[in-house]
């Protein structure tokens, strides 16, 4: 567990990051520098935003309409109530047959208002829904598609808030800010119109009152944006701790790390807290602000226009016109109170919109290679019978063929995988793999022992691409794996880890994870040859029981004969086991490995182990220190070397009193 303390970043951390330009949260490249994303403005921004708006022009022109269709009948209100107040100034001047039709006008120009407003609404409605419903499934996809150094670099529950919280967060203020927008644009340019065709002289003293509210509202929203920004950055962080101790609550029980936990999270909440108060604050100031512009604003025409009926200065004006006059100002500030109001949401939003398109633009795996024209991996034309490698003028391993325990598999065989010099490191300056040579011919079974971080694990994730080497070259078949799509070189590739992954669903479904049309025949097949069979049928609705996620109640060894069962079924061309058996007892690993034999005859398999009895009948078994192979062999070759290998298999079997 992470020092809570420690490693939090706090809220001057992260308002510092934003500060100025809004600059948004780094990626961090794991493979070199920091990937910093370039300042992105409210323009920018919005222009992205209206990228995924575009494909639903249908439901944003049918809002436009609306509205401004709103707006004009709501526009003509104070003009028939102007007309009326002027029909019934004084007493015995009532002229009731003009009046009533003229109620009758207000009455249906109000209700044709309200149903225009209600299909504006549910169009901006659909359109938000829509638009969120793109903008996640697009950071969804993006996330399978980025490397698994940023996944493996970057808090896991940072992703969930950007995905879920942030996207959400978005649509909130794009509903509000397109429904403000809409109609505050419609309002001020048509209230505008109507105000200078009823009189230039009052319409001018209006537009004169104007700046100050805009200016009163740009300067809040300016500062609450970088509030906005350090709140979702600390909210992200926030997910991704509670993330991580839900994940491992066991672990946190059983070491009574609760206390300490809840620290952390107060920690982390207090900062949120302050970030949070302080957006709040400085975004509440615009409202009020522009509250006070405006009713000055709304002061200054009814004293000129009361002045104007008495005087005729600054302009000849009629009592039904100081109320058109009052209603328009009232109509035409009404947008800037109402934007400035929403501007909790509209900040919030742009500060999620950073995070998300930050997102989106991370590096794609494999971004920049050009398109491979190598079809997907298939047999090789040669058999393979090569006695060695040379990696220019330095041997690699010398192996004879494999020997297979039978007669080999008809047609040519497939899985010839080789490392020329392989380097690699995850941090420049602190390599890891160096001068790694190998061949592992079709068929062979090949083990790799070492221990804890010799990099092991490393040259599995190597061969899958989830890293590309520093210098040398892995080849499949004779060719470059950097030659082949990512996708079609890992479908070659059946691989079991220490850590076993279940998802919430049948474990009818677990099993067929890599073949989804598996038959529930093939399905049963697979999981007798892992021994699963058994406890699954034990289970209360047998293959068809939903498990939640990670498994539930399932005993870790049970869970991973779920997994050796799925890609038993898978039936891939190269098996990449890693620790794959360590969560077993000893009478069921020696049934499961029988089925291992089966499973691997034909195929080149990669065996991480760390229990060295279960590699004894290893083709040749590489001995890895440091990042370098410092032996090759045989089980009983190495043995009798006495080597670094004998150290660890006698260590595993020595007796303290």
């Amino acid at each position: 567990m992470p020092n809570p303390y420690a490693s939090t970043a706090g809220a001057s951390t992260i308002t510092a990051t934003v500060s100025g330009n809004d600059n948004l949260n780094d990626f961090h490249d794991p493979r070199g520098g920091d990937r910093q994303r370039e300042s992105m403005g409210a323009r920018e921004v919005a222009r992205r935003i209206f990228t995924y708006v575009r494909p639903h022009a249908g439901l944003f022109t049918a809002s436009f309409a609306c509205a401004a269709l709103s707006v004009v009948l709501q526009l003509f209100v104070p003009i028939l109530i102007g007309c009326a107040i002027d029909l019934i100034v004084g007493a015995g001047r009532v002229d009731l047959a003009s009046l009533i039709p003229l109620l009758v006008q207000l009455a249906a120009t109000v209700l044709a208002a309200a149903a225009l407003q209600w299909v504006q609404g549910a169009c901006v409605n659909r359109l938000s829904c829509a638009t969120v419903r793109d903008l996640r499934t697009e950071a969804y996809d993006k996330l399978t598609c980025v490397p698994l150094s940023l996944i493996d670099r970057h808090p896991h529950g940072d992703y969930i808030s950007r995905v879920v919280n942030d996207v959400d967060q978005v649509g909130d203020g794009l509903l509000q800010g397109l429904t403000q927008l809409f109609n505050g644009v419609v309002t001020i340019a048509a209230t505008l119109v109507f105000m200078f065709t009823t009189s230039v002289p009052m319409a001018f003293l209006v537009v004169l009152v104007t700046p100050f509210a805009v200016l009163a509202a740009g300067a809040m929203a300016r500062f609450a944006g970088r509030s906005f920004a350090a709140q979702m950055g600390i909210q992200g962080e926030l997910s991704a701790y509670v993330e991580e101790y839900v994940g491992a609550q066991r672990l946190v029980s059983s070491f009574a790390y609760g206390d300490r936990a809840r620290e952390g999270f107060a920690h982390i909440n207090r900062e949120l807290y302050t970030a949070g108060e302080r957006a709040q604050f400085l975004s509440s100031l615009a409202n009020p602000g522009t509250r006070f512009v405006n009713n000055c604003m709304y002061a200054v025409v009814a004293v000129a226009g009361f002045v104007g009926v008495v005087t005729g200065f600054p302009a000849v004006l009629t009592v039904g016109d100081v109320q058109v006059f009052l209603s328009y100002a009232n109509q035409y500030t009404k947008p800037f109170n109402e934007i400035s109001g929403v501007v909790t949401q509209i900040q919030g939003a742009f500060a999620s919109a950073r995070r998300v398109f930050a997102l989106l633009d991370a590096p794609e795996d494999g971004a920049g290679e050009a398109p491979t024209a190598v079809s997907p991996i298939a047999p090789r034309a040669d058999d393979g019978a090569a006695t060695g490698l040379t990696c220019g003028s330095a041997p690699c391993i010398e192996l004879d063929a494999p020997a297979l325990g039978g007669a080999s598999p008809a047609g040519p065989l497939v899985g010839d995988v080789v490392f020329d010099h392989v380097d690699f490191s995850y941090v420049p300056g602190h390599p890891l793999l160096q001068g790694i040579c190998l061949h592992a011919r079709p068929g062979m079974r090949m083990a790799l022992v070492g221990p804890t971080g010799c990099g092991k694990t490393t040259l599995i994730n190597l061969l899958l691409r989830f890293y590309d080497v520093d210098a040398g070259e892995i080849r499949v078949n004779g060719k470059p794996t950097t030659a082949y799509a990512r996708e079609d070189l890992r479908r070659a590739f059946g691989m079991v880890l220490q850590e076993s992954w279940l998802f919430e669903g049948s474990v009818h479904d677990n099993i067929a994870y890599g073949c989804p049309g598996a038959s529930r025949e093939q399905v049963e097949d697979a999981a007798r040859r892992a021994r699963a069979d058994a406890f699954i049928r034990a289970l209360p609705a047998g293959y068809d029981t939903v498990l939640p996620e990670n498994g539930g109640s399932l005993s870790q060894g049970q869970r991973q004969l779920l997994c050796i069962a799925r890609v038993m079924l898978a039936d891939p061309e190269i098996l990449l086991l890693d620790e794959a058996t360590s969560s077993i007892d000893t009478r069921t690993e020696l049934q499961v490995q029988a089925a291992f034999d089966d499973l691997m005859r034909g195929r080149t398999s990669f065996v991480v182990a760390h229990r060295l009895s279960t590699i004894r009948e290893a083709d040749c078994i590489l001995v890895m220190r440091d990042g370098r192979i410092v032996e090759r062999g045989t089980h009983d070759g190495l043995l009798a070397a006495g080597g670094f290998y004998a150290e660890l298999y006698n260590s595993q079997f020595a007796t303290t009193c």
